[in-house]
């Protein structure tokens, strides 16, 4: 009997294995049926896909891991138990592991340097419901023709990298996903992002791909890492961008920023703070002014955290909020210098004076009012507008060319990014460069009347550069970053937008001198407009000057 027991075991054992060859081999086949079909729906594609990992999840095998391979798709197949510590993969120690290869296949793939790092985290949400023995999948595609978007987007390497855990999906990990892909390309003129592929867009009901969830890093010149905070298909994207930044100008840049915004910064606290204690009653246009050295200093800080925020350790939902903050403060910013244009008009326009009831309260709802509207408009749309935008800077390497990312919190929809930081800001400079025009034919037309052109031409010319700082027509130079004009234009824009409220400063603070000069001349103004001639004259001129 233990002879007929012994012999009815091994047959059990032969046939279990023969079992678990023929699985393979039909999992083999599938692939090479996968890699070599061509399918005009790419429905058909994501059937294949779907089909795939679920035979990958269903398959029987024995000992810790499963690797089948053909020359474009390679599949990963693991136990995982409840008290999993942490895995990492990669191309190189894949070579090392025992594979079943496709019949087609004649010695090494041709398949670049990859890998994936998976935290320990990643199974904690599926044993709470479902403890037991989980199952981790791995596919990879050196071919990307099973994720072709509508844009028909390039891919680095063309690589895809994917993954997916037994008993639900996994999003929102704390610790993330390490995706890291290796390449010898030239990248010139091209910006780098970490995409995944997701499913059932409006656009696309086959998938696209989309950022979300995804930090894009370039630890050396060869290598990106991207970090997710999801399982699902991953790979690099590369869009052609031409007006690309030199990294020799990023640490000039980076600290003209700091130097200027931290300035501007404690010029602008000054200010509001001079003005707090200033016992004279302040009038609308003085309120008008401090309010837009709040937005100006709001501006400033959220700039500065902007880029510290961005980095890996700080959650995102913090990045976004930040981002949401930076984008407020700037359409404040602007909005309060179309309100100075606006103020600048009603001064020099009208002769007589005009009550407008709660004039500077009304001003105040909408240089606040309509910017906070416009956000929360966007955060109600789509959250994910906001969070960590990868801005690329092109590098010259000893072996090539590279790029070296820099992150920050801000704007990530190209759509957002046009209408409401590139259109609000191109009105508003338009409004504002109009009304200066307008203003310097006004100051001209008066000094012609006085018969006096150039006894003031001093005088004149520092009015016309305070009302450009007032008006903000510096940052009309973001529509000039092209061609010749991307240097120069980086420098100027940097120069004088980050040391704005530094300008705005010397402008309050000329304001003041002008103000005790005329309180010292006030009789000998009483004494000219007693002139019934000059009244209307002198009328349109001190409105001006009280600006200058």
């Amino acid at each position: 009997m233990d002879h007929c027991g012994t012999l009815f075991l091994c047959l059990c054992l032969l046939t279990l294995q023969n079992a678990t060859a023929e699985t393979w081999k039909e999992l083999l086949s599938y692939m090479e049926n996968m890699q070599v079909s061509r399918a005009r729906s790419p429905f058909f594609y994501l059937r294949q896909l779907h089909q795939l990992e679920q035979m990958l999840l269903n398959t029987s095998f024995p000992g810790y891991n499963l690797t089948l391979q053909t020359p474009t798709i390679q599949s990963l197949a693991f136990k995982l138990s409840c008290n999993f510590s942490g895995l990492s993969l990669s191309s190189a120690t894949l070579k090392r592991v025992p594979q079943a290869r496709g019949q087609h296949a004649q010695g090494q793939y041709a398949w670049g340097q990859h890998a994936m790092q998976f935290p320990a985290e990643l199974t904690q949400d599926a044993c709470k419901t479902r403890p037991g023995e989980l199952r981790l999948i791995c596919i990879y595609f050196s071919n990307a023709h099973f994720f072709k978007d509508e844009n028909n987007s390039s891919l680095l390497n063309n690589y895809v990298l994917g993954a997916q855990l037994s008993h639900g999906h996994v999003n929102n990990l704390r610790d993330p996903v390490n995706i890291s892909f290796w390449h010898n390309q030239s990248l010139e003129g091209y910006t780098l992002s970490c995409v995944f592929w997701k499913e059932g867009a409006r656009k696309q009901p086959w998938g696209g791909w989309s950022p979300e969830g995804c930090r894009t890093e370039q630890p050396s010149h060869s290598q990106v890492l991207c970090r997710c905070n999801h399982l699902t298909y991953f790979a690099v994207l590369m869009q052609f961008s031409p007006a690309l930044v030199p990294a020799e100008l990023l640490a000039p840049l980076t600290y003209i920023s700091l130097v200027g915004c931290s300035i501007s910064i404690v010029a602008s606290l000054i200010t509001v703070l001079l003005h707090f204690h200033s016992r004279k009653k302040s009038d609308s246009l003085a309120r008008i002014h401090m309010n837009l050295h709040a937005s100006v200093l709001l501006l400033n800080i959220t700039f500065l955290l902007s880029p510290a925020f961005a980095m890996s350790p700080v959650p995102q939902s913090a990045c976004t909020a930040l981002a949401a903050a930076l984008h407020y403060a700037l359409l404040s910013c602007l909005t309060w210098m179309a309100i100075e244009g606006f103020n600048l008009y009603l001064l020099l326009g009208r002769v007589y004076n005009i009550y407008i009831r709660r004039y500077v309260l009304k001003l105040g709802v909408l240089g606040w009012g309509v910017p906070a509207l416009l956000v929360l408009l966007c955060l109600s749309v789509k959250s994910s507008v906001y969070g960590p935008h990868t801005i690329p800077v092109f590098n010259s390497w000893e072996n090539g060319t590279g790029f070296q990312n820099m992150s920050m919190c801000w704007v990530r929809s190209p759509v957002v990014h046009s209408v409401l930081v590139m259109g609000y800001g191109g009105l508003t400079s338009l409004f504002n460069l109009v009304v200066l025009a307008w203003a310097l034919w006004t100051l001209r037309r008066l000094r012609v009347r006085a018969d006096a052109p150039n006894a003031r031409a001093c005088h004149d010319t520092v009015t016309v550069l305070g009302l450009t700082v007032l008006l903000g027509t510096t940052w009309a130079l973001a529509f000039f970053s092209f061609g010749i004009f991307l240097l120069p234009q980086l420098f100027l824009f940097t120069i004088l937008n980050s040391l704005y409220g530094f300008f705005l400063f010397l402008w309050f603070c000329s304001q003041r001198c002008r103000s005790e000069a005329e309180a010292k001349a006030q009789h000998l103004w009483v004494a000219m407009t007693s002139l019934p001639s000059m009244r209307r004259s002198i009328s349109n001129k001190s409105r001006f000057e009280a600006l200058a």
